[in-house]
Order: C-alpha cells, then sequence, then structure tokens
C-alpha cells in the first residue's frame, strides 16, 4: 500500500528488522526502489527473483560513517566522496577496497559476502534517502551489513515507481514498502552513479553522472571519463 505519510525512520528501522530476521525487503531509495537482505537464504532469494546471475555481486547499504570505517583508500578520494555526498548532497555508489575484518563483513555469511563483494572490493550505496541512512545507520551500529540490488529482473532497468516492480520480484519478498515515486530516475533505466575510487572511471553511468564529473574536475582537477569499465 502507498503510504504518501509513512515514516521513513520507521521504514529503515523496519527493513533492518526484516534482514536481520531473515527476511528480504522492498523499499524505496531516492535512486530507485531496493531489495536487500542480510542472511545466505535471503541473498539467494534475491538473485533468485531477479534471476540475476551470480558472475554480479550485489551491493552494500552505506553512508559516510561507515565509508569512512570500512572503505581503505586515500585522502583525495575519501575527499572526493565527501563533496559529492555531504558538500553537494548527491547520491553516489562506489567500488573500492574494503576491511574484511570489519563487522560489517565479518559478521556475514561466506555465501553473502562471496557474492556481495568482487577482488577484494565492495559496490557501497550512499546518501540515497532517509530510509537508505536509517538502514546503514543501523547496520553500522549492529555490525550487521546490508546487502542487496535493484527491485528489478536482471536488465530490467532500475523501477522508480512500486507498481512498475514486476510480480517476481514484488511477490517474492517478505516486506514491501510502497512509498510513491523515487526523487530520481534515468531515462536509461539506471540507478545510482559507480565510480571506481581506484582509478576514476565508471562502472555505471547513472543518476547525477554529470553533477559528479563536474564535482571531480572542477574541485580535485579528475577526469571521470564517459566510458564504462567492462567487468
Amino acid at each position: 500500500m502507498n503510504e504518501s505519510n509513512a515514516d521513513p525512520i520507521a521504514d529503515g528501522r523496519a527493513v533492518f528488522d526484516a534482514a536481520i530476521g531473515g527476511g528480504v525487503s522492498i523499499f524505496k531509495t531516492d535512486v530507485g526502489y531496493a531489495i536487500v537482505g542480510h542472511t545466505e537464504p535471503a541473498i539467494s532469494r534475491i538473485y533468485e527473483a531477479k534471476a540475476r546471475s551470480f558472475s554480479k555481486p550485489c551491493g552494500c547499504f552505506g553512508s559516510w560513517e561507515m565509508f569512512n570505517e570500512v572503505i581503505d583508500i586515500d585522502n583525495r578520494a575519501r575527499d572526493f566522496v565527501r563533496a559529492v555526498i555531504l558538500d553537494h548532497d548527491l547520491p553516489l555508489s562506489i567500488v573500492a577496497p574494503f576491511h574484511a575484518g570489519h563487522p560489517v563483513f565479518a559478521g556475514a555469511a561466506e555465501f553473502v559476502l562471496r557474492n556481495a563483494t568482487k577482488a577484494g572490493t565492495v559496490d557501497l550505496l550512499m546518501n540515497a534517502g532517509d530510509t537508505h541512512r536509517e538502514i546503514a545507520r543501523l547496520a553500522l551500529e549492529h555490525g550487521k551489513g546490508i546487502f542487496g540490488s535493484s527491485a528489478n529482473r536482471s536488465l530490467g532497468g532500475s523501477k522508480y515507481r512500486f507498481t512498475d516492480i514486476e510480480p517476481e520480484v514484488a511477490n517474492s519478498v517478505d516486506l514491501a514498502l510502497d512509498r510513491g515515486d523515487t526523487k530520481y530516475s534515468n531515462p536509461k533505466g539506471f540507478g545510482s552513479s559507480i565510480i571506481d575510487l581506484a582509478t576514476f572511471r565508471p562502472f555505471r553511468i547513472g543518476i547525477c553522472f554529470e553533477q559528479i564529473q563536474d564535482i571531480a574536475r572542477n574541485e580535485f582537477n579528475i577526469e571521470i571519463p564517459p566510458d564504462v569499465i567492462v567487468s
């Protein structure tokens, strides 16, 4: 049910509680509806519902605070992330090396970690709305990572309203929160822009990409090219 007056913080707590209890949830982020879980059965269900290849890792739902604790990167890259998500208040996903011993990752099942990381790196989504921020806050506080992906069939494009989510995905979860249209959308159905912090090349050109390019160029003399990394 679409509840326009719903409390996004309460939503975040509900999603986190469901995930820690072994469930799968769909909720609204600023960059599209997301599907998340914490346990091995939940992550397996997400891949099955999305018909997603296990060769494609899912992401971790994070924050600036989590970034500073778990990501291993130099100060220039750290300052770039701060500028994008704090100074300019834009959503951003990054790929970077992470501290596998941090509780957010160390407490995850081996299957989950294998499918939420790749070659010693993790995809961390930040600044994607109040519900997302509350989930990330709780994940960091309790040392229990929340992992997932966009709520859509694989290659079906991000969904910016709940009613556009395919039934195979929408009907597969334990908690489904319809909260109307998302803040951002993308004409190609992409979610957040994903930047590799080691090379400043994009894994995905998505929401707010041109603004992110401008911040990198004007404030850090970094040129983010418009060609994506092919993995």
